[in-house]
């Protein structure tokens, strides 16, 4: 199914502006990333505009907009890294558990990170084109690949490490940190390779997600939970299902099925459904009779 661009994700930041004592960076970000835009504007109007001739002017405005557009987010993206770089040099990044508080330095300098990136990512992801958001994770020191489809949930932009062919389900949260209380927990969180991951689910800081695995739908990893190899998950706490096999040999010969006739096709509903059906219903049953005897 497609998703409008304004219900595509991304890269998140934590909402943690507008903050008094970091407000003046996150403005100067602004500030710098226009003016080489405003640069290039004022350059274009010197070029094209004619004011017994100003058509030229406006056929050609809207693919250098286009540009320009990609353009602000690159100058967002390259002064937002330098900015990062200075910041990480005065205090580096770390896992572990800190104080929710001006005082600690670790929180602190999380917020600082936080208000750093805010700005282009928000400018990445409301491109109709993927591309920008995957040059923000690379730019921000997310290991991922263009193989990846991370565009549908919200994905932290720090200590996340993805393998290959991973698949984020729309609204899910792919977290590096949270807070909890009056704590800030910090840690890395991998995904690795043929991962899928269930719309509207939670992977906690810390995850650690083994290949050909499955979160699937509306479930809840735990902090430094740990989920083995070829096995699907699910539940709040995500818990053991039942083993994957969507990544067996000759798994298309196993599921397919010609359904020749209307006649099939209801053989198939009371083979599969009803069956399905019964099997509730005498276990509901049961479940009743076990509860009378008590």
């Amino acid at each position: 199914m497609s998703v409008p661009t304004s219900m595509r994700v991304g890269p998140f930041t934590p909402t943690i502006l507008p903050k008094k004592r970091y407000i003046l960076l996150y403005i100067f970000l602004i500030w710098i990333s226009f003016l080489p835009i405003l640069l290039q504007f004022w350059l274009y109007w010197k070029w094209a505009w004619r004011w017994d001739r100003p058509i030229h002017f406006y056929i050609y405005l809207p693919v250098f907009t286009f540009l320009w557009y990609v353009e602000l987010v690159l100058f967002s993206l390259i002064f937002a890294k330098g900015i990062l770089i200075l910041a990480n040099a005065l205090h580096k990044p770390r896992e572990g558990t800190f104080l929710r508080h001006k005082k600690d330095k670790d929180y602190r300098y999380w917020c600082i990170r936080n208000t750093i990136k805010r700005w282009p990512v928000w400018l990445a992801h409301k491109f109709p084109f993927p591309f920008l958001d995957n040059i923000c994770f690379k730019m921000f020191g997310v290991k991922t690949k263009f193989s990846n489809s991370l565009f549908e949930g919200w994905v932290d932009t720090e200590f996340i490490e993805f393998g290959d062919n991973v698949v984020v389900g729309q609204a899910s949260h792919i977290q590096s940190s949270v807070i909890i209380g009056n704590l800030l927990i910090i840690r890395k969180t991998i995904i690795e390779d043929n991962v899928r991951i269930g719309t509207h689910s939670v992977v906690m800081p810390g995850t650690h997600i083994g290949k050909n695995a499955v979160l699937s739908s509306w479930s809840l990893t735990t902090v430094e939970q740990q989920l083995e190899d070829g096995w699907i998950y699910h539940g709040i706490p995500a818990v053991k299902y039942k083993k994957n096999r969507f990544f067996e040999d000759g798994l298309e010969e196993k599921i397919r099925y010609k359904v020749a006739s209307e006649e099939r096709l209801e053989e198939m509903y009371r083979e599969y459904y009803r069956k399905h059906q019964d099997e509730y219903r005498e276990y509901l049953e049961k479940k009743e009779k076990k509860i009378n005897k008590v």
